[in-house]
């Protein structure tokens, strides 16, 4: 009986020790999968912070027009790309339109009404081309091609024929004027997008701020602000704004089609 008791109580401690082996295989496994989710974790976010920095670093600088603000959004308005056309200077319309005083008006988006004031002593070489091809009618029906949406990063950037971010009215110009000192554009802020490090690439191309916004500049400076936006933002934000990107990024074609109507100003 002895060397089967023996024999049992041999078994069993085998037993027991696998059954431990087996506990502790298991605790180091789940030790192993926590490690690596948290590593993973710890990617996902560096490189959600980094796309962040990139957003706002080139938003304005590939176009802010790329404000794509051009707003051109490399997190500035995207730079506005290089026009098709020659430029000709003869073609930018004098500062003296800008009347050096404050200009009114609306502007439909989506058939959105926005009130908008034109600050023409502040940027009157701005003000005077928005207000010169506003007249000519040369907004009506062009598209709203860019929307970023980075926290802290809101812009709308409109008015490219070519409804990509490359096109312009056939001339460019410069300098920068009444860009903010801080770098910060307050929500309703409307400027005017262009090509990172590049001044006097302004255009048709401009951008609207829908929340408060930073903006870095870049060796040209900031972005021209010509004024602001008086009423409707909030229409925007709900009609345009909260429908989101096309492809769901924080940059890019706006999810539902968005397209100037008309703008008037006096």
């Amino acid at each position: 009986m002895a060397p089967r008791n023996q024999d049992r109580e041999a078994r069993a401690a085998r037993q027991r020790l696998r059954d431990y082996q087996a506990r502790q295989t298991m605790h180091a496994s789940k030790i192993a999968r926590r490690r690596r989710d948290n590593i993973l974790a710890v990617i996902v976010a560096l490189l959600v912070i980094a796309a962040a920095v990139v957003v706002q670093v080139f938003y304005f600088s590939g176009g802010p027009g790329t404000p794509t603000p051009t707003p051109s959004s490399t997190a500035s308005p995207t730079d506005t790309p290089a026009p098709t056309s020659t430029p000709n200077s003869a073609d930018v319309p004098d500062p003296a339109a800008a009347e050096g005083r404050t200009w009114t008006g609306d502007m439909t988006i989506n058939d959105i009404p926005v009130g908008i004031s034109l600050d023409g002593a502040a940027a009157p070489q701005g003000v005077a081309n928005f207000v010169t091809l506003a007249q000519k009618g040369f907004y009506n029906g062009l598209t709203c091609h860019r929307l970023t949406t980075s926290p802290g990063f809101g812009v709308l950037q409109c008015g490219d024929p070519n409804g990509d971010g490359s096109g312009g009215p056939g001339y460019s110009f410069g300098p920068i004027e009444n860009a903010p000192e801080g770098d910060v554009y307050p929500a309703g802020t409307i400027a005017m997008a262009r090509q990172s490090e590049n001044g006097s690439s302004m255009g048709s191309q401009f951008f609207i701020v829908y929340e408060d916004t930073t903006i870095g500049s870049d060796t040209a400076g900031g972005y021209t602000v010509l004024g602001t936006v008086t009423s409707g933002l909030d229409e925007l934000k709900a009609g345009v704004v909260a429908a989101g990107t096309a492809d769901g990024s924080a940059d890019g074609k706006p999810a539902i089609p968005v397209t100037i109507g008309s703008i008037a100003v006096q």
